[in-house]
This record gives C-alpha cells, sequence and structure tokens, in this order.
C-alpha cells in the first residue's frame, strides 16, 4: 500500500483541525500546509501547537507551502524563506515548498538558470542549518520560469545538495510541461490530481480543472506513480486537488478514499 498524503488545497475550506482530522480518519501519512488559503496559517494556532496537533494523530507536517516565485532571487525572496523556515523548524514539519515564478517574467534561458543556482546557493546553508528539505516543484504553464525537472536536477547536483533540495513530481504539471523524465532518486513528494474533461486541449488547461484521480482521467497520473515507483521512488502521493466542484464535497473523506482505493489497486495490480 502507498503511502498517502493530504495537501490543504483539496480540502480548502476545511479548518486546520479538520485536515488532520479527515487526514487521520483516511489513514494518510501526513499533510502538507499552505499560507496562500484565506485564513492564517493554523487557523492561529502557533506552529509547535500545531505539530503536537499533528502528531497526537500519527500525522507528519510533511510540508509548509511557500515560497512563491522562490526562484527570482532577491533578499526579499530570502527573507520570505527565512520566516517560513522558522515555523516549519517550530512545527516539527519535515520540508517547506518552493515555487518558480509564473507570469511569463524572466524566462529566457540564461537568465531563469542564473537565478535558479544563486537561489538555492542562498538557501542551501539555511536549510542544512536546520535540517530541512526544499521542495522544488517546476509547473507546465508555458509562463513558469521552471517547467523542466531535469533543469533542476542539474543545479542539485552540481551544488551537492540532494540532501536539502528534492524534487515535487506534479502529475498535472509534468503532463502539461510533455515531460519525459523521471528523477525518482532526487523526488521528495507526489502531488497528484487528474483531469477529465477531454474537450480542453493541453494550453487551456489550469489548476481549477484538476479533480480527484479516477478512471477517466487523461493525463495518466496513474501511470507516472507506476513508473515512478518502479524507478525507486517510496515516498508519500499528496492529493493536491483545486478544482471548485471538488472543494465544494460535503463528504471529502468519501470522495477521496475512492480515489485512494483506485489509485492502490492499480498499482497493486502493477507490481504483481
Amino acid at each position: 500500500m502507498p503511502s498517502f498524503a493530504l495537501n490543504h488545497m483539496t480540502v480548502a475550506g476545511a479548518s486546520y483541525q479538520t485536515l488532520l482530522d479527515y487526514a487521520s480518519e483516511l489513514g494518510c501519512a501526513g499533510v502538507e500546509v499552505r499560507n496562500d488559503l484565506s485564513g492564517a496559517l493554523f487557523d492561529g494556532l502557533t506552529p509547535p501547537q500545531a505539530g503536537k496537533a499533528a502528531m497526537e494523530r500519527g500525522l507528519s507536517l510533511l510540508a509548509v507551502a511557500e515560497v512563491c516565485e522562490f526562484d527570482k532571487f532577491s533578499q526579499s525572496k530570502l527573507q520570505e524563506a527565512s520566516a517560513l523556515i522558522e515555523i516549519a523548524v517550530a512545527a516539527g514539519c519535515e520540508a517547506i515548498s518552493l515555487i518558480p515564478g509564473n507570469d511569463g517574467i524572466g524566462t529566457a534561458e540564461q537568465e531563469r538558470l542564473s537565478n535558479l543556482r544563486a537561489s538555492l546557493v542562498a538557501l542551501k546553508p539555511m536549510l542544512e542549518a536546520h535540517s530541512l528539505v526544499g521542495l522544488i516543484e517546476p509547473l507546465g504553464f508555458e509562463t513558469a520560469t521552471l517547467r523542466f525537472k531535469r533543469e533542476v536536477v542539474a543545479a542539485i547536483d552540481e551544488l551537492n545538495a540532494l540532501h536539502c533540495f528534492k524534487l515535487v513530481h506534479d502529475t498535472f504539471h509534468h503532463h502539461l510541461a510533455g515531460d519525459s523524465t523521471l528523477y525518482a532518486q532526487h523526488t521528495g513528494m507526489v502531488h497528484i490530481s487528474g483531469v477529465t474533461d477531454k474537450s480542453l486541449e493541453l494550453a487551456q488547461l489550469r489548476d481549477e480543472h484538476r479533480i480527484l484521480v479516477n478512471e477517466h482521467d487523461v493525463l495518466g497520473s496513474v501511470a507516472q506513480l507506476r513508473m515512478l515507483t518502479k524507478a525507486g521512488y517510496k515516498g508519500p502521493i499528496s492529493f493536491e486537488v483545486f478544482a471548485p466542484e471538488v472543494h465544494a464535497f460535503t463528504d471529502p473523506v468519501k470522495h477521496l478514499s475512492g480515489s485512494i482505493n483506485f489509485i492502490a489497486s492499480d498499482l497493486a495490480a502493477f507490481a504483481a
């Protein structure tokens, strides 16, 4: 049975305590929390209180998101990262999420790769000092500064920094980017979601089209998981779903349980 996790975006209207309750009921290994939802992070609990609440339910705080546009290197971005690291450490969190730019600015290859390297060089000692991991998530959108995992892997390897930087393999963004490369040993987190609307062209896909994975998924999300697990990935599979209709579920545990069973059954059959 693979290890599942719940990103707060999937149940965006739920309180932090309810997020933990859902994850516990689903048998998840942990949760990812976010600072881009309405309301205060942890709903006003202090980070130590939030960490204790997760621990009491047998859950890990897998990541706290996010430093947005982390690769647009500046002192203000480093201060933002430092503040998030402080929160993560106080809550007993394992990682922080690092999200690239997505406004179409600074996408020229030399500029963006230079900015990526500068950001990693600056962030590396900050993460090392607290034994934290920076989870870097390439985005498939054409406006993103980081689309392809190979570029991130090259920078991580150049800096000998795999102990403090790992990839997020997002099944939506992997499909959107047309990325054929998998780096199981560099991957610290998988984000999974599905798209079932076959009328949409690739360039039309947006976050709001991302639903729970089922047999009608056009992203090949489960096939991606098969390849990753075959290549040695053993980490969590975290549901990150943005569709308003999913956020409106009155019984999200029921729907999430169905998706978990679908994914787990497929992976079990593949492994047999």
